[in-house]
């Protein structure tokens, strides 16, 4: 039975807080209305508005008020009819009292406005009081001349009116006081809001950054101030979930029989009973058996009456009384350290100060004093109180009478906060605190510069994820960014100053001679304490990344241009550490390399104004051998210029490959799917492609190569491996198919004997893994979030028992300059075409080609010259290549079949120059167009466009001007192919989310027409 309870208990979901949502009524502008006298003792001696600020800013408050003072009645109702005024405070007048008579002229005009009365205790004012309706104000107070009284008054006021909303926003806490006494809750609020506020300080740091420390501060505990028992009662019934405690003094109003006057200040006039504490504290007992419980008294002899009853006391005549407050507080309420206590000698067995602290001990605390704790609900009341409102919500409610089982609870405990922790880190930039990083811990910043392009991009992704619940809801699927720490671009403003190396990272020195000075250069050893800890947090190897402030830039491409190292898990840390400092000072000098600022000049960016962060992340692999990597790595962009069958350019594309990601930049052969079509894989459409156009060779990083002799090429240590060395790893399982050489089959899956073919069979056909589904999710969420389309890069880890890791590694808004196309091509009118085609494919505009090679052909055409033509064109092609020109091939039937009656039996590199592939239907030989299959990778890799024409459809089969080309004089010709060249480039556009293409002419071939 227990074990069932516990399986249901750790299934548990916890739902995120937000704190942005706390504390939204605020008292922003006050009005004090004072004689003269005090109202010049406050502004020059006082300096009520310095104070109040002075002591927000020491608290880290927000929003202090300002402050309007005047001295009469007249005055105040001036300010009241011209201002927005959320608070008046009337002070102590002449000798006749006359507060209450401005405060009362106030409250008949402006019954709406909070008010509040402070005055001078004495007996003369005492007897006043009897007479007066002080139901009318707020609160009256005793006024000493201490400014910190009112900051408390703003603050008791903010937490009645924000009450009920932050309950049931976040449940947030309150402590209820339970005091008539004027002069008393005059003495006590200030210390008691002085002590909470500094804990709401300590507990902001939970936060992960500033900004959210700030808003955590939102959450802290409230203070409800009663007056009578019956209003005491009402407050604790309707909140006492939310109740950290209870303080109550013994002597107060019971049984009033004028409503009205329990809202207001008027318990005055309410008979006081010298029973009242007792009997609300023991009302509470029974509704809640360990919450704590408090009585304060001026009666010493009520503290042996309080403590039989299991209630603690404090003595009001006690000039500790404070002192002895705080440490109750401290002690039962959960303010301060958790102090984990034997139950038996009540001695302190174990402190801890952070949400982490409790994770990394929960284990090792004695088993009576966990009893004890947990038994009493200890640790959820300091959750509560430290504002970590959703596990101590949870583990409020795994109470001791339904789970008896204290290791089961510590287990539940460590959990619920693993859980949390997780899900306060995804999606924020925490500041690295090497005190709170650990292998839960997620993304963290070091330095206050921009995190860079890289950076920017994960952080997104990051946040992605966490409004995107959908990408985690799949059993045994686990969605996330890597574990990541960005060093901002401060620590590289740091390095290149504390080291000198302007004069030579601006020179002209060669590429090894900038690496060779950056490599002797030095990082702050500041760091090293928090790259020890970022190793023992990842415990993999560590990708040193660029993250430069124009990469991955929404307005220009710079994606690329810089150097990503990687280097191993050492278990010598020390090597480890000199491994990394190399990788990242090799990253800084890549800045510097020629080709960087060639690309720079040719952006028009300026170099010294580029800054580099570098982002340091886990690599996401597996251990195989004497190398590293993972299954599957892929980029996936949200469209696809190039739809085959049933596909649709906006329904995207992935690239997917074996090992690194690196092989994908480096242009190997990858596989190539629809995530909206994974069963429809040209490249696995037949044994031929399946055999010729999948990927045979993968990347793997080197764990044995050890050093810090980095090169200029990034990929010094990276190692270029057979397909068939994954098979010895054992890491094709579900994403290969092996080739029956005797039955010439491909059968998805691994057997023996026979080439495997790495074809993703497992995840794309079979299901295996839902990487087709968690492709789409990426797609459809990142180009939603940044407007545009995106391309995302990715790698997966894949597990034995179909379980798996999917790890979003950057973003980026597709800018490829050349695939900026703002004009509809569709519009372009046919007289100014060479050719048009409404089945294109690819995407962009190309003005730089002169050039078209064509197969001559007439009505009579016959497809046995095709090998013949094949042979003319491989030679023009060669001439091509020498001149690095380019050209556009036109000619009927299919290019590259392999059945030479189909078309013409080219191969790509026959024609690999040209820059767009046009395939013909004629009367007498029409055959159905091979949509690019042949060259496909090739035309994808390369951007090459591929047209379509039918000449027997005019206007529905687009167009192709060969009485053109044939009038003009050739270049060269053959007996089947002809040569032309144009004396003004072509201008070719193709939209490839409409599959629209068109060749336009020059403006002198249009004028000759």
């Amino acid at each position: 039975m227990e074990e069932k309870i516990t399986q249901s208990w750790n299934k548990f979901i916890l739902k995120d807080v937000t704190f942005v949502n706390l504390m939204m009524r605020r008292i922003y502008n006050v009005l004090i209305v004072a004689n003269p006298y005090d109202a010049f003792m406050l502004e020059d001696d006082g300096r009520v508005e310095e104070k109040i600020y002075n002591e927000y800013m020491e608290l880290g408050l927000r929003y202090p008020p300002t402050f309007t003072q005047v001295s009469t009645t007249e005055e105040a109702e001036k300010i009241l009819a011209t201002m927005k005024i959320d608070l008046v405070i009337c002070m102590p007048g002449t000798a006749d009292n006359d507060a209450f008579t401005v405060a009362h002229a106030i409250k008949e005009k402006f019954p709406e406005i909070h008010c509040v009365v402070l005055t001078p205790f004495s007996h003369g004012i005492t007897l006043r009081m009897q007479d007066e309706d002080l139901s009318i104000f707020d609160y009256v107070f005793c006024w000493l001349g201490n400014t910190n009284l009112i900051l408390s008054i703003i603050k008791l006021i903010e937490d009645k009116m924000n009450l009920e909303q932050d309950v049931l926003e976040a449940g947030v806490q309150m402590i209820l006081l339970v005091e008539d006494s004027i002069r008393f809750y005059s003495s006590i609020l200030p210390n008691l809001y002085s002590y909470i506020l500094q804990q709401s300080q300590n507990f902001a740091t939970e936060a992960l950054n500033r900004h959210a420390a700030t808003l955590r501060m939102r959450g802290r505990p409230k203070v409800v101030l009663a007056r009578t028992y019956e209003e005491a009662m009402a407050v604790y019934m309707k909140y006492k979930d939310n109740c950290l405690g209870v303080i109550s003094d013994v002597r107060f109003p019971m049984k009033s029989t004028r409503r009205s006057e329990i809202v207001g200040a008027g318990a005055s006039s309410v008979e006081k009973d010298a029973e009242a504490g007792f009997k609300l504290l023991r009302a509470i007992r029974r509704e809640d058996e360990f919450l704590p419980l408090v009585m304060e008294s001026v009666e010493s002899e009520n503290r042996a009456r309080a403590e039989a009853e299991g209630f603690k006391f404090v003595d009001k005549n006690s000039k500790m009384l404070s002192v002895s407050l705080r440490h109750l507080l401290e002690e039962h309420m959960g303010f301060g350290d958790f102090i984990f206590r034997d139950p038996t000698t009540h001695e302190e067995v174990l402190r801890v100060r952070s949400l982490k602290e409790l994770q990394d001990n929960i284990f090792t605390i004695p088993r009576d004093s966990m009893l004890y704790h947990v038994s009493r609900n200890h640790m959820s009341r300091w959750l509560c109180a430290r504002a970590i409102f959703p596990v101590s919500n949870f583990l409020k409610h795994v109470t001791w009478e339904k789970l008896r089982d204290v290791d089961a609870h510590r287990q539940i405990i460590f959990d619920a906060i693993v859980q949390y922790r997780h899900m306060k880190n995804i999606g924020v930039v925490a500041v690295f605190d090497r005190f709170k990083f650990d292998r839960y811990a997620h993304f963290a910043r070091i330095g206050d510069g921009s995190l860079g392009g890289k950076g920017r991009g994960l952080a997104f992704l990051d946040h992605v994820v966490k409004i995107h619940p959908q990408f985690n809801s799949i059993e045994g699927v686990t969605v996330q960014i890597p574990k990541t720490v960005v060093l901002c671009t401060d620590v590289f403003d740091q390095f290149m100053d504390q080291n000198n190396l302007y004069d030579i990272a601006l020179s002209n020195a060669s590429d090894q001679a900038i690496l060779d000075a950056f490599l002797k250069a030095q990082l702050p050893d500041s760091y090293i304490e928090d790259f020890m800890v970022f190793f023992e947090a990842t415990r993999s190897p560590i990708a040193i990344r660029s993250s430069s402030l124009l990469e991955d830039s929404h307005y220009q491409p710079f994606a690329g241009v810089y150097s990503t190292y990687m280097i191993p898990y050492l278990d010598d840390k020390q090597q480890m550490l000199h491994m990394l400092a190399a990788a990242i000072k090799s990253v800084y000098a890549s800045v510097y390399y020629k080709s960087s600022k060639a690309y720079m000049a040719a952006t028009a960016n300026v170099i010294d104004q580029e800054k580099m962060a570098v982002v340091l992340q886990e690599v996401v692999g597996k251990t195989y051998a004497d190398c590293y990597y993972p299954n599957i790595s892929g980029v996936l962009r949200s469209i696809n210029y190039y739809p085959i069958g049933d596909e649709k350019a906006e329904e995207g594309i992935a690239s997917l490959a074996l090992g690194l990601g690196k092989y994908i930049v480096d242009g190997g052969q990858t596989l190539r799917v629809s995530p909206q079509h994974p069963h429809q894989v040209l490249q696995m459409s037949e044994m031929d492609f399946a055999l010729k156009d999948t990927q045979t060779t993968f990347y793997a990083l080197d764990s044995q190569h050890v050093g810090t002799d980095f090169q200029v090429d990034d990929g010094f240590n990276i190692r270029k491996l057979k397909v068939k060395e994954a098979d010895k790893h054992g890491s094709l399982n579900y994403i290969a198919s092996t080739f029956d050489p005797y039955d010439q089959v491909i059968r998805d899956g691994l057997y023996e004997g026979g080439r495997k073919i790495v074809s993703f069979a497992g995840v794309l056909q079979h299901d295996v893994f839902p990487l087709p589904e968690i492709l789409q999710m990426s797609m459809k969420y990142c180009a939603e979030a940044m407007r545009r389309p995106v391309e995302i890069e990715f790698a997966c880890n894949l597990n034995a028992d179909r379980t798996g890791d999917f790890y979003l590694l950057q973003v980026r808004p597709i800018v490829d300059s050349k695939q900026m196309l703002d004009e509809d091509v569709a519009a372009v009118p046919d007289s100014q075409c060479l050719l048009r085609s409404h089945n294109s494919l690819g995407h962009g505009i190309s003005d730089d080609i002169t050039d078209v090679v064509y197969v001559k052909y007439d009505d009579q055409f016959s497809a046995m010259n095709n090998d013949r033509v094949a042979a003319d064109i491989e030679r023009i092609n060669d001439a091509f290549l020498a001149s690095h020109n380019h050209y556009i091939i036109i000619g009927p039937g299919r290019w590259g079949s392999s059945d030479s009656w189909l078309g013409v039996p080219v191969k790509w590199p026959h024609i690999s120059a040209a820059r767009a592939i046009v395939e013909v239907a004629l009367k007498n030989y029409r055959v159905d167009p091979s949509q690019g299959t042949h060259f496909f990778q090739n035309l994808t890799s390369f951007g090459v466009g591929y047209f379509t024409i039918d000449t027997n459809c005019p206007g529905e089969g687009g167009l192709l001007r060969k009485d053109l080309l044939d009038a003009m004089p050739a270049v060269e010709e053959t007996p089947y192919v002809r040569h032309v060249r144009f004396d003004q480039p072509l201008k070719m556009m193709m939209d490839g989310m409409k599959q629209e293409g068109v060749v336009m002419l020059g403006e002198n071939m249009n004028e000759q027409q």
